[in-house]
């Protein structure tokens, strides 16, 4: 509050260097009481400043500089109604025709209260109608030319609203003094948040979180003794399937600087002690406010360390192979400014992030913008547009993976300070383009011969570009997992875990958009099983292996590795189409392909045989073409 403070005062400075030490009156008396003021202010004596500057116009009712000084300070303390009688006065005493000067620098005070109250239409009004009387010195300042920008984008976002509806969410949630900084889990159905009981310094944060049964929350709960401690914890989270916490510690006897990041998994159930994440991340100044993409491979978070933009900037660290997590790297000039950005957000595809800014051009306070990823890093920022970004501070945007709905924190002030604060949500509009739609799915991996939970790992995999998009574990205790994937075609998903067969699926053929309680039976390794290796791609009477194949020959390459006591015979399989001698030689030579590919990968021909089947042993009856195509294919047979 008080830097906002500080900007507003210079712009009244500026106001008074093209008058330079006159002043508009002659009462020595009425001058000696500004100057009071004056060294009020700069020992940061509000009340005492504002009784002064207003004893100066009363005794010299012309005195216009003490208005806007008066006025001035008002607004910087949030007291809008009040800077605005000021200003009304003021302006009230100025003679027609006379005057210019004060006469725009007391309407662009106007201009600024109109801003800070949201009322933009009055503010563009009353701008446009007094911009003439601004002192020619001030309208070529950079200060002056930033607000002309705001009102350029203001009045583009009254003229073209995006339509929302805010919530503010029901009972049993925000039944606190101060709650703020939602996230969700991807399907929805957890709430995390953080709770504080008041302003002071002296009330604990903490992380609750509260459950969505399709119609009701749950009341708000402590999310684990472990997290919860008498230090303040915070601004946390997720990853998509709820198993993997990162949120901030202030003041901890392990931490490195005032506030710090901290990680910790659920394991069976239970949340496990949180570690500090380390030097590559923290520092010894402040990191917070962290967001986890989907997969847990990488953390975006605010700090002030120095060697940023300035203010506060986004920095991104990669988790890596081994688990440790990369040196933070700052996102760069087009996401950062010299101000501040804060409260990043990774959506769920990875590719758009969305952050708070006061350092882009906006509506006036922190606005929310969304950058998308491409070749060289994010791009350029985009402001949300009007009534999401407003006059106020908007901060901790949160968007749904379906996304149905956006949650947001909004505060209340009083005397221009926050007093509380609540979580809102709204529909989030069709019109911002979020790329693909996202899926999300639930369900268990259990051991196909004992019923018993396996903890595996899902990968979803682009197959045209051969790259993970997503990668889950499912839980130990009960095989649970949660499954995030883009409506889009050329999708597989491959389930792993060491003793056991793979399972391979295409999201597209296996259907997989419309399982609902996805159960995946996972068979130990045993002489005699097999499994259908999904993925491998041939062109039409080809045996030549097409680029989407690679991403299922490495997993397969993966897995002769991990279990070097294995041996495999490859099996091709066509459709009954075409000559059964032409079949039978054709599904040979696929076969021979994914052979010829492991052996160029250093897998030993030894552990490897092939046959070529043709169209003798078809797992679906060849009468449509979809049937045909689950026919063409490739067996893998443990020997």
């Amino acid at each position: 509050m008080f830097r906002k403070f500080l900007i507003l005062i210079s712009f009244v400075s500026l106001c008074f260097q093209a008058k330079g030490q006159e002043f508009s009156i002659i009462d020595k008396k009425a001058i000696k009481y500004f100057e009071e003021g004056n060294a009020f202010l700069q020992r940061k004596q509000l009340p005492e400043a504002k009784e002064k500057y207003q004893a100066a116009y009363e005794r010299s009712t012309d005195f216009y500089e003490a208005y806007l000084k008066h006025a001035q300070v008002l607004l910087s303390s949030g007291m809008l109604e009040e800077a605005l009688r000021v200003t009304k006065k003021g302006q009230s005493r100025i003679p027609i025709k006379a005057n210019d000067f004060f006469k725009g620098k007391l309407a662009w005070i106007e201009s600024q209260i109109y801003l800070a109250q949201g009322k933009f239409q009055l503010a563009l009004d009353t701008f446009d109608a007094n911009r003439l009387f601004l002192d020619e010195d001030f309208v070529k300042s950079a200060d002056y030319l930033e607000k002309l920008q705001q009102f350029e984008i203001i009045a583009e976002g009254i003229k073209n609203p995006i339509s929302i509806s805010k919530n503010r969410l029901p009972g049993p949630l925000n039944q606190f003094k101060l709650q703020y900084f939602p996230v969700l889990t991807a399907d929805g159905k957890r709430l995390f948040f953080t709770k504080r009981d008041g302003m002071s310094a002296k009330l604990d944060e903490d992380i609750y979180f509260s459950d969505h049964d399709g119609e009701t929350w749950s009341s708000p709960e402590s999310i684990s003794e472990l997290i919860n401690t008498r230090f303040n914890e915070g601004t946390c989270t997720i990853s998509a399937d709820g198993n993997l916490l990162i949120f901030t510690s202030c003041n901890t006897p392990a931490s490195h600087g005032s506030c710090d990041l901290y990680i910790t998994a659920r394991v069976d159930g239970l949340w496990q002690s949180p570690v500090n994440m380390g030097r590559n991340v923290n520092t010894r100044f402040w990191e917070s406010q962290p967001s986890l993409s989907a997969d847990g491979s990488l953390l975006f978070f605010s700090s002030n360390r120095p060697e940023g933009e300035g203010g506060i900037d986004i920095w991104v660290s990669e988790r890596l192979d081994d688990g440790a997590w990369s040196k933070a790297k700052n996102l760069g000039p087009n996401i950062n400014t010299k101000k501040d950005e804060v409260s990043p957000f990774i959506f769920f595809n990875n590719t758009v992030l969305f952050f708070a800014s006061d350092g882009h051009p906006g509506f006036g306070a922190k606005d929310i913008y969304r950058s998308s990823i491409g070749r060289t890093g994010f791009g350029k920022p985009s402001n949300m547009g009007f009534p999401i970004n407003d006059q106020k501070d908007q901060l901790a945007l949160f968007i749904t993976a379906q996304k149905d709905f956006a949650y947001y924190t909004e505060n209340s002030y009083y005397q221009g300070k926050v007093d509380s604060s609540f979580l809102y949500r709204f529909e989030f509009p069709e019109e911002i383009d979020l790329g693909h739609k996202l899926i999300v799915t639930r369900g268990k991996v259990i051991n196909e011969e004992t019923g018993e939970a396996v903890e595996a790992i899902l990968s979803l995999v682009d197959l045209e570009r051969d790259s993970t998009m997503y990668s889950f574990k499912s839980d130990g205790k009960d095989g649970a997992f949660t499954m995030i994937y883009p409506d889009k075609e050329k999708t597989g998903l491959y389930v792993e875990k060491q003793g056991y067969m793979p399972k391979i699926y295409n999201v597209d053929r296996d259907s997989l958009r419309n399982k609902v309680g996805f159960q995946i039976l996972l068979e130990p390794i045993a002489s005699g099983k097999h499994f259908i290796f999904e993925n491998i791609f041939f062109d039409f009477d080809k045996s030549i292996l097409k680029k989407a194949s690679i991403s299922s020959l490495k997993k397969l390459k993966k897995f002769l590795l991990a279990h070097p006591e294995v041996n495999l015979l490859i099996v091709g399989h066509t459709d009954n189409i075409g000559d059964s001698e032409y079949n039978s030689e054709l599904s040979l030579r696929r076969a021979e392909s994914v052979k010829e590919y492991l052996l160029k990968e250093g897998i030993s021909a030894t552990r490897l045989k092939i046959e070529g089947r043709g169209s003798t042993e078809p797992i679906q009856s060849n009468d449509t073409e979809e049937n045909r195509a689950l026919n063409r294919r490739i067996e893998v047979f443990i020997l």
